[in-house]
């Protein structure tokens, strides 16, 4: 749909009129995602938002990409201390020391894991959802668990492997972000009934 038509259309409310918020609902937020990249990538920056809005989060991601390589977990998990010393220093992220070493914690997690399982991020993550998406029908915001069985075996199995940041809800707020979970508003023009999918 013509993006200049995308004013009259039905979205989620959270998302609200501010422009990044409605590009992020309307191009990224439920599309399923198998780039291990962009899996990193969403998984650190869920980790990043805990306590704070996530428009926050969506306003620094550029200057994440840009400190972080990225998102390459191969270049992150190469980072050293003078190099989280200087990220800690910048204003365009989230200056917290446990969220941002957990990135790099994070990346060396990725690189571990496919070392001994040899599987890819994707692989690993899409399994906790049978590898297909699960196609909500949620009538409110308010319908959304904050976490499920899935995020919870999740959770735990990063968090076994290394990884930080990654409670269950941080890791559901992963899943609808990522479209391993359909959790657009029946309502929605991007929920899968209204895409015809």
């Amino acid at each position: 749909m013509a993006r200049d038509n995308r004013d009259s259309l039905t979205r989620c409310p959270w998302c609200g009129d501010e422009p990044l918020y409605v590009r992020y609902h309307d191009e990224e937020w439920g599309v399923p995602s198998r780039d291990p990249v962009h899996l990193f990538e969403m998984l650190c920056l869920e980790g990043q938002q805990a306590g704070l809005s996530w428009i926050t989060v969506l306003r620094k991601r550029e200057r994440y990409r840009e400190r972080f390589f990225g998102f390459d977990a191969s270049c992150v998990a190469r980072m050293t201390k003078s190099q989280l010393e200087s990220c800690l220093k910048d204003a365009g992220l989230i200056r917290h020391r446990g969220k941002l070493s957990a990135i790099i914690d994070n990346a060396r997690a990725v690189e571990q894991l496919t070392a001994e399982s040899g599987i890819d991020l994707a692989s690993y993550l899409w399994a906790f959802v049978g590898g297909e998406p699960v196609a909500n029908r949620l009538k409110t915001h308010q319908d959304a668990p904050a976490k499920t069985q899935a995020s919870e075996a999740m959770s735990k199995d990063l968090k076994k492997r290394g990884f930080r940041f990654v409670g269950p809800t941080t890791c559901y707020a992963f899943m609808q972000a990522v479209g391993m979970v359909d959790d657009h508003l029946v309502s929605c023009f991007r929920h899968a009934d209204q895409r015809g999918c």
